[in-house]
């Protein structure tokens, strides 16, 4: 099926997998370039020395293109954007907007700049500084989202500019890709999806509660960091909720002190991340604190299973999925059941 998702980055199919942080790794971005779909491999929550030696790992396990995603406010953007420049990465993906001046050094590189957005003006600007495409996030999303439904969104966005407009948030199956390339969009992306496959890296035990969970167990909440972010509703979430400021800061420095020795990040470093962060938000300190060290929040459930201590980022489709296929597999259903929704249109 090609499309000019296909056309741009090389791939065989119209698919993208996110760039979740613990869990689009190595592995799960190779076994998705393998399946002809684009994995993404998510950057923030490694050094930048260790993001050159996945970037080197993906490579050992396969010849077709990915790409990184990068926190485009990040303090070390520039050092990392040189990694992706050196080891000949396909695409960068943002999570947040990036400067014109991070497009342009990577569009000169001939790297490929798909950004994240969840606005149409988002999409208006980045495009203007000469973006290649653009992924499109609705409300039902995973992590950080917005208010939007994909279904309202992806079509202003798609009459809005004249670059490939890849749509995410709510899909999982083929009948989601046709619906997608209906409105105008050039593939899709998904996350849940991915994360729910004997690929993932993520423990058993996490995928399970992904997997007993119904689309009500899917809520928004602002207590992890003051923004809202779609995760499983956990004793953790209910009690993020009920706690008062003294407790929810105490949290906070704990958790970025261990964020901090994990990551190399200095405090110097992580406050002016939590800064960028607060920026044109009306957010406490302690709220930055735990925005600027979320990542420990999803180490806990996806790398040690500790799901009473850490948060489970999830779009709402995590309702409707019910088993662990292999990326080779979910991709082939994928196609396999979009081309025959297109020929039952067609008769």
């Amino acid at each position: 099926m090609e499309t000019p998702l296909t056309r741009l980055v090389g791939v065989r199919h119209p698919i993208v997998q996110t760039g979740m942080g613990w869990v689009a790794g190595p592995r799960l971005v190779s076994a998705t370039a393998n399946a002809g779909a684009l994995g993404i491999l998510a950057s923030a929550t490694m050094t930048v020395d260790r993001l050159r030696a996945a970037i080197r790992e993906v490579k050992s396990r396969t010849d077709a293109p990915f790409g990184v995603n990068l926190r485009a406010d990040a303090s070390d953007a520039g050092d990392r954007v040189r990694v992706m420049i050196d080891e000949g990465v396909r695409v960068a993906s943002f999570a947040l907007t990036p400067s014109p001046e991070l497009i342009t050094e990577l569009k000169e590189a001939g790297v490929i700049v798909v950004p994240s957005i969840g606005a149409r003006r988002h999409a208006e600007k980045v495009a203007a500084w000469g973006a290649d495409a653009v992924i499109v996030q609705g409300g039902e999303g995973g992590g950080h989202t917005g208010e939007v439904a994909t279904t309202v969104l992806l079509p202003q966005v798609v009459d809005a500019v004249d670059i490939p407009v890849v749509a995410a948030g709510g899909f999982f199956d083929g009948r989601g890709l046709v619906a997608a390339l209906a409105y105008g969009a050039a593939g899709v992306a998904m996350g849940t999806r991915f994360l729910l496959t004997s690929d993932s890296t993520v423990p058993d035990a996490v995928k399970a509660r992904y997997l007993a969970a119904t689309v009500k167990d899917v809520t928004v909440t602002r207590a992890v960091d003051g923004l809202p972010h779609r995760m499983l509703r956990t004793e953790l979430v209910d009690a993020l909720e009920r706690s008062g400021r003294a407790r929810t800061l105490f949290q906070a420095v704990r958790r970025a002190a261990g964020f901090r020795k994990l990551s190399g990040a200095g405090w110097l470093r992580m406050l002016r991340d939590g800064r960028a962060l607060r920026h044109g938000k009306d957010l406490t300190w302690s709220q930055v604190l735990l925005a600027a060290n979320t990542p420990m929040l999803l180490k806990a459930s996806m790398v040690d299973g500790r799901t009473d201590l850490g948060v489970m980022a999830s779009g709402q489709v995590a309702g409707v999925i019910d088993d662990l296929p292999s990326c080779g597999e979910l991709v082939e259903r994928i196609m396999k059941e979009a081309e025959e929704v297109r020929a039952r249109l067609a008769r």
